[in-house]
């Protein structure tokens, strides 16, 4: 009896060694590919949380007014002291904050250059210009979501390393599982007596699991922007019927258009991005100045800031929007350029369950949802995430790999096939991931195998 008590003991072992073997392996090739992006994301994103208060610094001469008054001109007279200055440049934007003391922003495209430029909403002087992609805080916008390099391929990298990082965080999770540990110390706090691999292990594991929901939850609010994940997103919200509405309001009939929302305007809220833009009936009349247009939004209660966007062509209208750092202020209006009739008005309140939970998703993501607290979450979840992906670093060096220094392999090929079809099932749900399993799957079998060179290298020893 003692002997198959000592059979299924030693059994069991192995079992839960070739488990825990088998998802140590997925969770070290999710680390090696994820964590030169982890620490790229965290670092921007760090930095980009902090837009308003680096920007308020660094531009402070070209926001805030060099001198007051009273009275503010009218918005036709500050579009025009812009023409003095820029003839050959076409007017794209007009936008107004809520403190008295900040400039008034006109964007425009000047050759092809997109530019913003500040102007004393008191006296119609141009205090200064800023090439938009060459503000500071969007060159780290920029590395955050296009690696700098732009493009699709870009895009598709990060997305992928993102949706990698939630797999790597359930490995993780699933190795840091106390299960016959009692002691709170190496789970929940760090051992800080003690050295090497240990010490540097508990550093590496235990943040991770207490930022781990932070971690997810940054994750999932940055998929909207993501080219695979953010259309499947689209379109559940479509079918859910959970998105936005085609319009919220229309006056007269319903306007016929192929144009969307993000083409034809700036600062759109994520759920009025994809809208259909109506169109202003053509008759030969006068389009309206722009005062007329912000006194409109003025009347629409339309929060501050928000941004005007000029109407494009004879058929299009102006577009008043605001992504407001309160989600529930966010608007989106098109205005006929023609009669001031406000062909479409969509707010917060009228989106779907999922696109409410999105649009704040977006303002946490952002660090804007509840001010500086939201900055101060943010900014230590990601430098919970540089400390996690350095501590995994360390511990990698101190094993001192031959080569790549890959986990072993699980002795048990049911264990190691159950981990891939679990895996397999996230990439179901995640369809780069899903890709990219199978990618290296052929990868391991067609080459590594077959190579000893290569074998070597990726199942080298450690010492």
């Amino acid at each position: 009896m003692e002997e198959q008590v000592q059979v299924l003991t030693s059994s069991n072992k192995k079992s839960h060694a070739s488990w825990y073997q088998a998802v140590y392996r997925w969770h070290f090739y999710a680390g090696l590919f994820a964590a030169p992006f982890l620490l790229i994301l965290a670092f921007s994103g760090a930095v980009y949380l902090f837009k308003p208060q680096i920007e308020d610094f660094l531009y402070r001469d070209v926001y805030i007014v060099d001198q007051g008054g009273e009275q503010t001109i009218a918005p036709s007279a500050i579009i025009a002291s812009v023409h003095e200055i820029y003839p050959d440049a076409a007017i794209s934007t007009y936008k107004v904050y809520e403190e008295p003391t900040r400039t008034v922003e006109v964007g425009l495209i000047e050759g092809e250059t997109a530019k913003s430029v500040y102007v004393n909403p008191y006296t119609g002087n141009v205090q200064g210009e800023l090439i938009v992609s060459e503000k500071f805080t969007e060159l780290f916008k920029k590395l955050h979501s296009e690696l700098i390099i732009g493009g699709t391929v870009a895009n598709r990298l990060v997305e992928l390393a993102a949706c990698w990082t939630i797999l790597l965080l359930l490995t993780g999770l699933y190795l840091w599982w106390p299960r016959n540990r009692k002691s709170i110390f190496g789970t929940v706090l760090p051992r800080f007596g003690v050295k090497g691999r240990t010490y540097w292990r508990d550093l590496h594991a235990v943040p991770a699991f207490w930022f781990s929901i932070m971690i997810v939850v940054l994750i999932a609010t940055g998929l909207p922007w993501s080219g695979i994940m953010g259309e499947q997103i689209n379109r559940l919200a479509v079918v859910t019927n959970s998105g936005y509405p085609s319009f919220a309001q229309a006056w007269g009939e319903k306007p016929s258009s192929t144009v969307r929302a993000q083409d034809v305007a700036e600062d759109v809220p994520w759920a009025s991005e994809n809208m259909t833009v109506p169109s202003s009936p053509t008759g030969g009349y006068l389009t309206l100045p722009v005062e007329d247009i912000s006194m409109i939004a003025s009347m629409q209660q339309v929060a501050k800031p928000f941004t005007i966007s000029m109407p494009q062509g004879e058929k299009g209208v102006y577009t008043i929007a605001t992504s407001h750092s309160a989600p529930w202020n966010n608007a989106t209006l098109h205005i006929d350029q023609y009669s001031g009739g406000v062909l479409s008005d969509v707010r917060f309140n009228e989106y779907g369950v999922l696109a409410k939970a999105i649009t704040a998703g977006i303002a946490f993501h952002e660090g804007r949802l509840f001010g500086w607290p939201n900055q101060a979450l943010g900014l230590m979840t990601c430098l919970a995430i540089i400390g996690i992906v350095v501590s995994s670093f360390i511990m990698w060096r101190n094993r001192k790999p031959v080569g790549l220094g890959s986990p072993k392999k699980p002795v048990s090929k049911q264990a190691a096939r159950t981990v891939l079809v679990l895996m397999l099932v996230g990439g179901i749900l995640m369809p780069l991931v899903g890709v990219s399993i199978i990618v290296v799957y052929l990868f391991d079998q067609l080459l590594i195998k077959r190579i000893p060179a290569l074998n070597h290298w990726f199942n080298g020893k450690t010492s």
